[in-house]
């Protein structure tokens, strides 16, 4: 089967891949559409380290193929969006609704798939860019059928991401002013659950002047291709700033651009030991810096919230989708991404889905 594989110098597409059949309490998922997130370039460019060889892809939507003994939320056919989370779901952290925080969860990658006999690993506990993968029954999250799968795959990281870390982490009051430092995927969605949440100011910021239409469309009310511009706006600070890049420079700006009692949330992704640095005693004005994993998301409750409100016209994801591409074109998709020219960019692996 095809599948995007990176093996530690480059990412191809190769069609002879072999995965396995799903275990008790596993689904084997026939993968539709996978959106192209740069956590996935950010292994190929050594930001994130993984082991190699490995299947990229970690935002897919698709069919249930088939179900492992004990499963019985999901059956062949249902269509699922898949989640980063293989949680085990008996641990402390997994019964205080935290499925972020389960250990089970992070750093355990495994090797479901082989290529020409060999073992092959799976990211982020998912590889979305695959025609099939394996997944836990936990990660398969049941959606309505008339929700395009193309769009349906963004559910999985960049709306669990970006809305999640606004609703479920930050937990942006009604009224309440947010700034989203940097408009990609996932600084998008932070934007929309802005809107969701009923943020009276919410400002974005982007050095590209053309995100500025799309922005808007998602939720800001103002628009700044730099922070300098922000005191103008928002003269006291701002109650809640996200740092969508990933720059350990702009982190310490977040910081600085907070109102008394604001929070600073992290969401971009820096080398793993990158350090960033900041005036301490700015802190004491009961300012906070959050860490952010999913945002702190419960997929099986959150993935079936975020559809409902999509089928109520109140979270965007088919603008989210600026361009499609057959899995054969994924050099083009990531060349794409790289240059900003799209806002996300979808995988497909069958026609009309």
């Amino acid at each position: 089967m095809r599948g995007v594989v990176f093996d530690g110098k480059r990412a191809e597409v190769v069609d002879d891949l072999v995965v396995r059949d799903p275990g008790a309490g596993e689904v084997l998922v026939a993968v539709a559409a996978a959106g192209l997130c740069h956590s996935d370039l950010s292994v190929v460019d050594g930001t994130i380290p993984f082991p190699v060889p490995v299947v990229l892809g970690h935002e897919g939507a698709g069919v249930v193929a088939a179900v492992g003994s004990g499963v019985t939320h999901v059956i062949p056919g249902d269509h699922v969006a898949l989640s980063t989370l293989a949680n085990c779901g008996a641990c402390a952290e997994c019964d205080r609704g935290r499925p972020t925080m389960c250990r089970q969860a992070i750093g355990r990658p495994q090797r479901p798939f082989t290529r020409a006999g060999s073992p092959v690993y799976q990211f982020a506990a998912n590889s979305a860019f695959a025609e099939r993968t394996v997944v836990k029954a936990v990660q398969a999250v049941r959606i309505p059928k008339d929700i395009p799968l193309t769009s349906a795959a963004l559910i999985g990281c960049g709306v669990l991401t970006g809305v999640g870390a606004v609703l479920n982490r930050a937990r942006v009051g009604y009224g309440e002013s947010v700034v989203v430092i940097g408009t990609g995927g996932v600084g998008l969605n932070v934007l929309q659950g802005a809107r969701i949440a009923g943020a009276l100011r919410i400002v974005a910021v982007d050095a590209n002047p053309a995100k500025e239409a799309v922005a808007r469309r998602f939720g800001a009310t103002d628009f700044l291709t730099s922070t300098d511009g922000v005191r103008e706006v928002l003269p006291t600070g701002a109650d809640h700033v996200f740092e969508c890049v990933g720059r350990v420079e702009l982190i310490r700006t977040a910081i600085e651009l907070l109102d008394r009692h604001g929070q600073a949330v992290l969401l971009g992704v820096p080398h793993a030991t990158a350090e960033a640095s900041f005036v301490v005693s700015s802190l004491f004005l009961d300012k906070s810096i959050l860490g952010c994993r999913y945002g702190a998301s419960r997929p099986q409750r959150d993935v079936a919230l975020y559809a409902e409100l999509y089928r109520a016209g109140r979270l965007l994801l088919d603008e989210l989708v600026t361009r499609t591409y057959p899995v054969e074109d994924f050099e083009k998709a990531a060349a794409d991404a790289e240059a900003g020219r799209v806002a996300r960019g979808v995988l497909t692996f069958r026609e009309g889905c």
